[in-house]
């Protein structure tokens, strides 16, 4: 019965990684933050005049009459950022206690405390200091992290090319690791002394233990916590990673502190076996599909155009479907032991997991896959897209004196299907004169998992799509661009103190300085000459809401056209 419950917990934590995954990636406030060292001012004040006058000849200095006092809705999902890291935490915790190198350790541990304590209330206290001391451990790996890259490099995580390159090879390894290529340990000489230390009576030799567990375990754990700590500090917060590793740490604590108050739940542990192995491979599986992700954001931020989304879904069915082959027991790896038959979880786990491919399969003609929309690339980057073929087109009369819009090169791959904005916020305001409507502004990024889930589930819907394709002017300023400005656009922010040498950092630098935020996506309603009509508005995923935001932006340009 235990090991029925196990394997159902194994299924669960399959469905859970991705949607934890997708559901912290979308609750995050932002994907590309503001250039470093940016301190915020309010709106109108000296140092922002002065910020907006440096933009040259593409953004003019604005008279902004309406000071922006209220950040935009995502800034409010901040505060569940670490909540939702501690989260993926346990969740990796729990499944590393299924690892090879740590569930045989169970009975071991708590059986020595037993034996050494001499009596059941000193083997508990012995338990939980060793549970705690597990947790300090792997607290002050996280903490390190943090001091060794620093606030403000934790923040350019998220787009930067070499990071992303890097934590897309790490987390290959990792997989290849899992299923069963190598194995990642440390120095025995090292481990051998601390193993030593253990011997030791007292409160230092239990500490002592429970770092011989965190380092004779590395094998099995150190791909969870590296995925973990890459996730947490590519999140941009500071406390990210101390927070994922102490959900971690205290997921694995549990059991020791469990099985010391309760001896006798020993007993009805299952046995090891091949089984635990299997675990490492379905890991090392899912592993490997995350990895495509951190190479995705290099891709499109500059612009190589080779994972485009039908490639990324052809690479993750691929992945999703050796998974299902190996647990059906068609695939066997160098650690595997026989698969004489199938157990009834595994068979129910092989259904999951083929169900999930099924799910994907029309994502490659352009269905809309809305439960991970904000994971995969824009949908723009399909090449073939059957809803092109019904997708409403840009209305006819929108058309102005601009005859090439700047920019559309480049960003045209990142625009949902249907709509027509300009990337440049000078010609976005040249447009709303000349139409007479406001201009939506929309500060975006190609790595912006927030933006593509808001395009595709508020965008998608008809009364949305409708307003802002017949009632707005629509400029996407992209935050997190990596093309370099010609020599003559290049300055110096007054505001930032930085050197503007990209599209991406131009506008992020604007949006910081002119309404003083840095997330995204933030929707911003101005008029003609930049002033701000309502209160900004990020990301919200009712479209009720939405349709409320831009008919009151609409309600007051026309107002304020009618004085």
């Amino acid at each position: 019965m235990k090991k029925v419950l196990l394997l159902i917990l194994i299924a669960s934590m399959f469905i859970a990684l991705p949607a934890v995954k997708s559901y912290a990636l979308v609750t995050q406030d932002t994907t590309a933050k503001a250039p470093d060292d940016i301190q915020f001012t309010e709106v109108g004040s000296a140092q922002d005049s002065a910020a907006n006058g440096v933009v040259k000849d593409s953004v003019k200095k604005d008279t902004v009459k309406m000071a922006v006092l209220a950040k935009s809705k995502t800034a409010d999902s901040e505060k569940l950022t670490l909540w939702q890291t501690f989260i993926k935490g346990l969740i990796f915790g729990f499944a590393a206690i299924l690892m090879p190198c740590i569930f045989p350790m169970l009975p071991l541990t708590v059986s020595f405390f037993t034996k050494k304590a001499g009596s059941r209330s000193k083997a508990i206290g012995h338990a939980f200091i060793y549970g705690i001391s597990i947790i300090i451990i792997y607290v002050a790996l996280g903490m390190l992290v943090t001091i060794a890259f620093g606030s403000d490099a934790l923040n350019a995580l998220s787009t930067n090319g070499i990071f992303n390159s890097f934590f897309f090879l790490m987390l290959v390894v990792f997989g290849a690791s899992f299923l069963g290529a190598f194995e990642i340990t440390l120095p025995s000489s090292f481990v051998n002394k601390i193993d030593a230390k253990s011997d030791k009576g007292g409160l230092v030799g239990i500490f002592f233990m429970a770092f011989s567990l965190a380092l004779v375990s590395f094998s099995c754990t150190g791909p969870l916590i590296g995925t973990l700590l890459v996730d947490a500090a590519s999140k941009g917060d500071r406390l990210g990673p101390a927070v994922g590793m102490f959900g971690f740490s205290f997921a694995l604590a549990i059991p020791f502190a469990l099985f010391a108050l309760f001896p006798s739940l020993l007993k009805s542990l299952p046995k090891s076996g091949g089984w635990l192995n299997s675990v490492k491979v379905v890991l090392g599986f899912i592993e490997l599909a995350f990895a495509f992700k951190f190479l995705s954001n290099v891709d499109l931020a500059y612009h190589w155009n080779l994972l485009d989304r039908e490639v990324f879904l052809a690479i993750w069915i691929a992945i999703f479907a050796l998974m299902g082959m190996y647990l059906l027991g068609k695939l066997k790896f160098s650690h595997d032991s026989d698969l004489p038959f199938l157990s009834v979880p595994r068979t129910f786990l092989a259904i999951l997991v083929f169900a999930w491919v099924i799910y994907l399969i029309p994502g490659m003609w352009g269905a809309p896959l809305k439960s991970i929309s904000a994971f995969l690339p824009p949908t723009a980057t399909q090449d073939f897209d059957l809803n092109n073929l019904t997708a409403a087109q840009p209305s006819s009369g929108s058309k102005t004196s601009i005859k090439e819009k700047k920019y559309a090169e480049i960003f045209h791959r990142l625009t949902p299907k249907g709509f027509d904005p300009y990337y440049d916020f000078e010609q976005a305001k040249q447009a709303s004169k000349e139409l007479k409507k406001p201009v939506l502004v929309d500060f975006t990024g190609w790595n912006c998992v927030n933006c593509r889930k808001m395009e595709n589930n508020v965008w998608s819907n008809p009364e949305v799509a409708k307003r802002l394709r017949e009632d707005f002017v629509m400029a996407e300023l992209v935050v997190d661009d990596k093309t370099e400005l010609p020599e003559s656009e290049q300055f110096v922010s007054t505001f930032s103190k930085k050197k503007i040498t990209t599209i991406g950092k131009k506008w992020s630098d604007f949006q910081a300085s002119t309404y003083n935020s840095n997330s995204q996506p933030q929707y911003v309603i101005i008029d003609a000459e930049g002033n701000v009509l309502v209160p900004p508005q990020g990301a919200d995923y009712n479209p009720e809401n939405y349709i409320k935001f831009l008919d009151s932006g609409k309600e007051a340009f026309k107002k304020q056209t009618n004085e």
